[in-house]
């Protein structure tokens, strides 16, 4: 090799060795975020599991989490978070605006959007699919047979596609009821304006829960359609889309590791896994890259906990929704939810 060669060799390596441990270089969100010293998190106005208020008026809800989980990797603190609760035709507005920093919100990602919305989804935080919800003094065990029937849909959401599409596929005819927010469309159904209900599968679960005899209702055997519900953020913006994807993304790396909110500080005073160091914020700096301080994963974990610890206080077996992982289920154990390598 020539002395030439080789001196442009070393000039590229150390160039890739600066451009690795470069900090990020703040962008709008970032900065706007800590100025006000709250992030702004739009979510749904009554999606049981996902986004509420408890007895004492604290949100609570998978959705809930990943918005916290960015205030405690940006503003060391998950409690700075605003909840904006939108409706489906509000919530791309709100963020495209400004209203809003993070989209959080069950929100279907779909090309349509990602393309059309001026919007990124960041990551999949729920794998859902439409499916309907009859009272059982109508005898229905199929969704194939509501023709004919009077079926309530919320107006602005993927359901209602995914509806007509079906009906069109079976050769169903049928009479919508449409409502734009979660809540007139859930009362509708409860008091008996439509025979039938259509909407994601967890939405069904939380609406039941509102009917005064939960019992009296069933969720039909058909899931008509795939509903990977997704955060998302404004586009344009790579250095705030890449912090909230990591927020996310440290929750379900920390339940890969075993790592939780409650044995966090243990593991990190006798862990000698290179994984778990990194996660704690001990090895390698790699809240650098995101324009973050060492220890913004260990607050997600320590303040919010992992992914499984959240879907179990919010939607799992022993919380009235009673909803199993299934396909939610780490890839490790047979499901689909997957975290990129943190290194």
């Amino acid at each position: 090799m020539r002395k030439g060669e080789k001196l442009l060799l070393a000039a590229v390596a150390t160039a890739a060795v600066a451009a690795w441990s470069v900090p990020a270089q703040a962008g709008k969100t970032l900065d706007a975020v800590k100025s006000r010293g709250i992030v702004s998190c739009g979510v749904n106005t009554a999606a049981p599991g996902f986004s509420g208020t408890d007895s004492k008026g604290r949100w609570q809800g998978l959705d809930v989490d990943v918005c916290r989980a960015v205030a405690a990797a940006v503003l060391k603190d998950a409690n700075k978070v605003k909840f904006v609760p939108l409706s489906s035709e509000q919530r791309f507005t709100a963020l495209q605006s400004g209203k809003i920093d993070v989209l959080a919100r069950n929100t279907t990602w779909s090309l349509s959007r990602d393309a059309g919305q001026g919007v990124e989804f960041v990551a999949v935080n729920y794998i859902d699919g439409q499916g309907f919800m009859v009272p059982k003094k109508y005898k229905i065990t199929s969704a194939k047979k509501l023709n004919g029937a009077t079926i309530c849909v919320q107006t602005g959401t993927s359901s209602e596609k995914n509806l007509a599409d079906f009906a069109r596929v079976n050769g169903i005819r049928y009479k919508p009821v449409m409502f734009d927010t979660t809540e007139a469309t859930q009362g509708a159904f409860v008091s008996g304006r439509c025979q039938a209900y259509t909407t994601d599968r967890s939405d069904l679960a939380g609406a039941r829960l509102r009917a005064k005899n939960p019992a009296d209702y069933d969720i039909l055997p058909e899931t008509i359609s795939k509903e990977p519900l997704a955060m998302a953020v404004r586009r344009g913006d790579d250095e705030w889309f890449q912090i909230v994807r990591w927020s996310f993304y440290t929750m379900l790396e920390a339940e890969e590791l075993g790592v939780s909110s409650h044995n966090a500080d243990a593991l990190a005073k006798s862990s000698k896994d290179p994984n778990v160091r990194r996660l704690l914020g001990l090895e390698e700096d790699l809240g650098r890259m995101l324009g973050l301080d060492k220890q913004w994963s260990y607050r997600i974990v320590k303040q919010v906990g992992n992914y499984g610890e959240s879907f179990e206080a919010n939607l799992g077996p022993k919380t009235p929704l009673r909803l199993q992982r299934g396909l939610n289920r780490l890839w490790t154990k047979g499901g689909l939810l997957m975290a990129p390598p943190m290194r």
